[in-house]
């Protein structure tokens, strides 16, 4: 059988899957393990303290029972907190989710973008840090969402979610002040993009989302290398796992089928 090299993607339920995807196309040659700490979600929710007292020794327990060879934290909310403490404890390697401030500002039209993120992001000095060196001049406004990681997750596993209740989460996004909209919007939360579709019919005018995910998918075939196609091979395929911290069994259905690129996780 041959050697495919294990990603560990992370992230505190099932936003990261949107990560997956990318990654899945950029290296369909590798073993995928998906790790949700849906038992501490939503992180957003949380004190810093608390994020980097579990999120630090929780991945080094998935480093050691999956030895992968590339960390991707695929959240923004414990990216901006822990990143650093993971790199000074482990060796593997790590690629984190920031929000796109930078591309986002560059691309704006109008020069006035919004940043949509979870409470915790947006409250982060590393998201006014990265504001500060980035806008480039563009009037940025930061929105906290406090619902809609749980309404992604939500709609993800079946439920009927309400476009109201979607619209009220990124309506501070859309502020029209005398004419001079905003025209891009950063999705600074992996969860968002699973409403995307909604998200773009919901709007009150056209904007251009933006999704970190293909970026991160790009970094992480700069730190492993291109890799090769699936082996034809019968038997030598790239494997895929789910793995929740609450302790549930994976529940695959067709609506996951896509993220993991037509695998079934273990």
């Amino acid at each position: 059988m041959g050697s495919h090299p294990n990603i560990l993607v992370f992230d505190s339920g099932l936003g990261g899957l949107t990560v997956l995807r990318e990654i899945v196309k950029a290296r369909p040659d590798a073993h995928v393990t998906y790790a949700a700490d849906d038992a501490f979600f939503p992180y957003g929710q949380h004190s810093e303290e608390a994020l980097v007292g579990r999120v630090v020794p929780l991945i080094g327990e998935l480093i050691d029972a999956h030895t992968p060879a590339l960390v991707v934290i695929a959240c923004n909310t414990a990216s901006t907190l822990v990143l650093s403490h993971l790199r000074a404890a482990y060796s593997v390697p790590f690629v984190g989710t920031v929000p796109a401030i930078k591309p986002a500002c560059a691309a704006s039209t109008t020069k006035r973008v919004s940043v949509l993120g979870t409470s915790g992001t947006v409250k982060r000095e590393y998201t006014r840090a990265l504001i500060r060196d980035f806008a480039g001049g563009c009037d940025v406004t930061l929105v906290g969402s406090v619902h809609l990681a749980a309404l992604a997750e939500a709609a993800l596993g079946g439920a009927d979610v309400a476009d109201e209740a979607i619209h009220a989460e990124i309506a501070p996004c859309f502020v029209d002040a005398d004419g001079s909209r905003p025209d891009t919007i950063v999705l600074a939360c992996t969860h968002y993009p699973l409403l995307l579709d909604r998200l773009m019919r919901l709007a009150p005018w056209p904007v251009d989302w933006i999704d970190p995910a293909p970026a991160i998918a790009r970094r992480v075939v700069t730190l492993l290398g291109p890799g090769s196609g699936p082996s034809d091979h019968q038997g030598d395929h790239p494997g895929a796992e789910m793995v929740f911290t609450s302790g549930r069994l994976p529940r695959f259905t067709a609506a996951l089928a896509p993220y993991f690129g037509g695998r079934v996780p273990a």
